[in-house]
This record gives C-alpha cells, sequence and structure tokens, in this order.
C-alpha cells in the first residue's frame, strides 16, 4: 500500500517556526557549553530554557528595522528571556547559527526524501518481479533492436535507485557539517570545545576547518545530488511517455473514471503525470547550478549565497518530495500491456533475430563479413516486402551452405532471448521468482 502523499511534513521543515527554533537550539547548546566551560552561569541557561519562545511575528517587526535576520532573532529572544539573553551568542557569528541550523534542516529533508526512494525501490521491486518474463521489444536509437522484458526494464530503474539512495546517503554526510567558530574561523572569542558540544547535541560533525562558514562545495554536492535523482524520474517518465503513444501502446498512466484528458478531443488519454514529472525535473536542475554557483564567494565570505540558499533548499527538497512520491504511486498503478508488447515485438516479421542468424553463420565457417552481407540482405528484404525474416533464410541458397531449417527453427525460439534473465534477477534482487 502506497501511503498517500503529502506535502505538509517536507513543508514543516522548512516553515518559518522550524528554521527558528533551530536557530535557538544552536544559541541554547552553544550557552550550554559555555556554562560548562565557566564563562556563563547555570542561573542563565536555566532562564533561557524556560522562558525562550520563537515568535515569527516579532522577529519580522523588528527585521524590518534591523535589516539583519539574525540580530532581530535574538533581539525577540532577549525581549522574552530578559537580561540572561545577554548571554546567547557570545563568540559568534551570523554564519555559526545560519549554517549549522541549514545542515540540521538539510539532513531532516534528506531523510524524507530516503523514506521516499525506500518507497519507489519497493514498488520497482515488486513491479520487475511481476514482470520478468514479460516479453517486449527493446529498442535503440528510437527502433526495434532486440526482446527484452518489462521487468528488465524496471529493475534497471531499481539499480538506478539504489544507486541514487547510495549518493543521497552520502551527500547528507558530506552537508552535515557545522561551524562555531566565530567570525572567520579562528575560534578568536569561543573555544572549539563549544563548537563539538553543539555539533554532537544536533547530529552534525564540526568542519575540521572553515571560514567565516561552512563551504559550499557541500552544498553543492547535496544539490546537485537531487538534481541527478529527478534527472533519474525524468528518464523513467519520459520511457512511460514513449510507451504510451497510440502508436506503441504498451502501457500507460492509470486513467481513473471521470479522469479527463483534453478540453476538446474526448478521446485523449494523456501521460499527464509523466510530463508533469519531466517538467519538474527541469526546476531541480536549475538549483543545482545555483549551488554550484554559490562555491566561489569573496575571500571569506560574502552573502551572495544567501538568497540562493532560501530559495533552493525547500523549494527543490519539496519538489523532489512531491515527484518521489508521485512516480511511486504513477508505477505502482501502471497499466501494462504484454499483448501488445509481442504485437508490436512481432510486427518486424523476425527480423531481431538478425544477430542469432549472424552468430550461427560465423560459428559454422562463414566470414563474419560475408555472413554480414547475407543477413543484412535478407533483414532488408523482410523490412520493405513485409516478407517473414525466418522464410526467406530458408530459401537462400547460401544460408542453405551453412544452416539447415531445423537449425533456423531452433535460432528463432525467443526463449533464447530469456535464458540469462534469471541470473540477472538474481544479481539485482538475490531472488528471480
Amino acid at each position: 500500500m502506497i501511503p498517500r502523499y503529502s506535502r505538509d511534513k517536507m513543508v514543516k521543515i522548512w516553515s518559518p517556526e522550524n528554521r527558528y527554533q533551530k536557530w535557538l537550539d544552536v544559541e541554547i547548546f552553544a550557552t550550554e557549553a559555555m556554562v560548562k566551560l565557566g564563562k556563563v552561569p547555570q542561573s542563565a541557561i536555566k532562564t533561557i530554557k524556560e522562558k525562550a519562545r520563537i515568535n515569527v511575528k516579532r522577529i519580522d517587526e523588528i527585521e524590518k528595522i534591523t535589516k539583519h535576520d539574525v540580530i532581530a532573532f535574538l533581539t525577540s529572544i532577549t525581549e522574552i528571556v530578559g537580561e540572561d539573553g545577554r548571554f546567547l551568542h557570545m563568540g559568534m557569528t551570523s554564519s555559526d547559527v545560519l549554517d549549522t541550523s541549514y545542515a540540521v534542516l538539510l539532513k531532516e529533508a534528506a531523510d524524507m526524501l530516503l523514506e521516499d526512494i525506500d518507497q519507489l525501490i519497493a514498488v520497482l521491486k515488486k513491479r520487475a518481479l511481476e514482470h520478468k518474463n514479460t516479453l517486449m521489444i527493446g529498442r535503440s536509437h528510437g527502433m526495434h533492436a532486440e526482446p527484452i522484458t518489462f521487468g528488465l526494464k524496471l529493475a534497471n530503474w531499481h539499480q538506478e535507485m539504489q544507486r541514487n539512495r547510495q549518493r543521497l546517503v552520502h551527500a547528507r554526510e558530506s552537508v552535515g557539517v557545522g561551524k562555531i567558530s566565530g567570525a572567520v574561523g579562528t575560534f578568536s572569542f569561543i573555544e572549539p570545545f563549544v563548537e563539538e558540544y553543539v555539533c554532537g547535541k544536533l547530529g552534525l560533525k564540526p568542519a575540521p576547518v572553515s571560514s567565516q562558514i561552512v563551504q559550499r562545495d557541500r552544498h553543492a554536492e547535496f544539490f546537485t545530488t537531487l538534481a541527478i535523482i529527478a534527472s533519474s524520474l525524468d528518464k523513467f517518465a519520459q520511457e512511460i511517455r514513449l510507451l504510451q503513444r497510440t502508436e506503441v501502446r504498451e502501457a500507460e498512466e492509470y486513467f481513473s473514471p471521470g479522469q479527463k484528458g483534453s478540453s476538446a478531443m474526448p478521446h485523449k488519454r494523456n501521460p499527464v503525470l509523466s510530463e508533469n514529472l519531466s517538467g519538474l525535473a527541469r526546476l531541480v536542475r536549475s538549483y543545482a547550478i545555483a549551488a554550484l554557483e554559490d562555491v566561489a564567494l569573496w575571500h571569506e565570505r560574502d552573502i551572495s549565497h544567501s538568497a540562493v540558499e532560501r530559495v533552493i533548499g525547500p523549494d527543490s527538497t519539496i519538489v523532489l518530495d512531491f515527484m518521489l512520491a508521485r512516480f511511486t504511486d504513477m508505477i505502482d498503478k501502471l497499466v501494462v500491456y504484454p499483448e501488445r508488447m509481442l504485437s508490436n515485438l512481432h510486427m518486424t516479421h523476425g527480423v531481431v533475430f538478425s544477430q542469432m542468424v549472424l552468430l550461427a553463420l560465423i560459428e559454422k565457417g562463414t566470414i563474419r563479413e560475408d555472413a554480414y552481407t547475407i543477413v543484412q540482405r535478407n533483414a532488408m528484404k523482410s523490412w520493405q516486402e513485409g516478407v517473414d525474416f525466418k522464410e526467406l533464410l530458408i530459401v537462400d541458397k547460401e544460408v542453405a551452405k551453412y544452416l539447415q531449417e531445423k537449425d533456423l527453427v531452433q535460432i528463432f525460439n525467443i526463449n533464447n532471448f530469456l535464458k540469462n534473465i534469471n541470473y540477472i534477477f538474481i544479481r539485482v534482487f538475490g531472488e528471480a521468482k
């Protein structure tokens, strides 16, 4: 059973309330560390924990005056906490709060995306096993190549999503780094212990070295990984669109009762979900470009990355969350037409066996170039005249020198293309049911 998609969970991660709460967590943990170092009285942290609350409206009001979000945040907290609020942010700079909390938000978003990916992987496995032996034509350059199975196509997608999962786990680790090292990363007014303590509390690793910021190559890796995942979904969705074309009609998106395909043409059943996914993938890829542009900042820091990240952080994760949920549901309900797949496979009169004939002739002693000429000549005639390829080979005198009719009957057994499907499925899934 595929869980219903709800944007609320991912949107909540990026809500002002949660974002400011993460800022407050950083400030409180840093102050706790200062208490342990004997630089802040125990009573102060007790008061801060008891009284500190997030008031988004008040922060916004103050920021209109200060034009500085972190100062507005600290001012609002101090208004609530009182005199002990002066112990917040000691020896810290804004990026200590922003970058460290941003890492926590990205990790939370990544965890949700990993859950999405796991659901998709499970559905791809289920449908791949279901269609392990569902024959269809494989295509290269958009043209008929040789038979495959629909399950094999889905097994390929399954493995690609497994790789995407590994990429995201690694990117989550790379971006899961915090820094509490002061204005230019030198710990001039704050002890390294504070950074270690805060990061430990938040499930982050301290950046081994930082400037005023955590270096943005980490974030570029994260957003590029999201773009790769989106591109995989684009690839899968594009394949569904191609298979759903009227002339092909081997698979199609589930068309629910009452659904409409066109305002003008009542007969239309369009692959709108797949098209939507392909469009959204372009958006996620554009965010990766923006993240790459953020890597190069002036000296120890400028804020040209800041506005970018306020957009691409929420947008890319929310969009990809939506894409993964949509595609998972789409694959789970995908309508497959095995009879149409077989019909399309046979529409070229058997020329898909050309390589098997070629290899058989070579094994019987024909020079490869000569064998290729013989097979291609008959294949082209089959194409042009709509004549059965095997029948042409049976009456070809040059073929008859090497292959008898019984040999050709054996060669033209469709099961020849399936003999290693079990082996592939065992490699992919550890089973071949």
